[in-house]
């Protein structure tokens, strides 16, 4: 299985390394899933941690290395060109949806924007997809069985 996190859930898993975000990065570096990255969100997530508030919290330095570790040891994915199979409501995060999809994979968000569309698309709160982890119950939901006869973004 594939997982795409939202910047916001990386960087709590970095604010909080007890927190269900930093969890999920211990699950994917167990093997649970593999974690699905693109260059504009290792791009985002840098922006985010360059804000005062977060590098008041994150050195630039510990920020820099945890993009770079990212960006070696997930699976990165080229930013698809396509438009998302379903829209958000903030347009920055659509080319989150047409990653997710364009990779087969579940977005994992704390956004409740993304997470309202769950009923359409395979986005997951970071609490419920750990609880699935956890309890090897995980069973692609309808809207990711769909994605996989969906044609990919831009093609």
């Amino acid at each position: 299985m594939r997982a795409v996190l939202d910047a916001n859930v990386l960087i709590s898993a970095v604010l909080s390394p007890r927190g269900t975000p930093a969890r999920l990065l211990l699950a994917w570096q167990a093997g649970a899933f593999d974690l699905v990255v693109s260059p504009s969100l290792l791009v985002e997530l840098r922006r985010a941690l360059a804000y005062p508030k977060l590098e008041r919290l994150v050195a630039s330095a510990d920020a820099d290395a945890f993009v770079a570790w990212l960006g070696r040891s997930a699976l990165v994915a080229a930013d698809p060109a396509g438009e998302p199979p379903v829209r958000a409501v903030d347009p920055a995060d659509d080319y989150l949806l047409a990653l997710a999809a364009a990779e087969r994979a579940v977005l994992v968000s704390g956004d409740a924007h993304l997470t309202v569309l769950a009923d359409r698309f395979p986005v997951r709160t970071p609490a419920a997809f750990l609880a699935s982890l956890e309890a090897g119950s995980w069973a692609e939901p309808a809207n990711v069985s769909r994605l996989v006869n969906m044609p990919r973004p831009g093609a």
